[in-house]
């Protein structure tokens, strides 16, 4: 099992900038990969960044240039560095990990609210 708690969220200006972070406890050992997504209202859910146990990094193209995925291993942390925001950006931020051996996300944080305002 692993837990994921997401922090960081919050309001902030076009231009600003803010770093989410998510903490993983649990069987940390076995997370191959560790993605941000996020969800704004009446759109689908979208896959923001993803690092894996490697440290290969992945960005949708509406982010590359403004946002950065990075980790910590010491401390089970992943982090989400979101320059040059956009009112588009705001969105539910949630964070979730895929296990070595599964092609899914399985296990979710409970979220982070971003809001950027023009």
């Amino acid at each position: 099992q692993v837990q994921l708690v997401e922090s960081g969220g919050g309001l902030v200006q076009g231009g600003g900038s803010l770093r989410l972070s998510c903490a993983a406890s649990g069987s940390t050992f076995s997370i191959a990969a560790i993605g941000w997504y996020r969800q704004a209202p009446g759109k689908q859910r979208e896959l923001v960044a993803v690092i894996s146990s490697g440290g290969s990094t992945n960005y949708a193209d509406s982010v590359k240039g403004r946002f950065t995925i990075s980790r910590d291993n010491a401390k089970n942390t992943v982090y989400l560095q979101m320059n040059s925001l956009k009112p588009e950006d705001t969105a539910l931020y949630y964070c979730a990990a895929r296990l070595y051996g599964v092609s899914e996300y399985n296990y979710w944080g409970q979220g982070t609210q971003v809001t950027v305002s023009s």
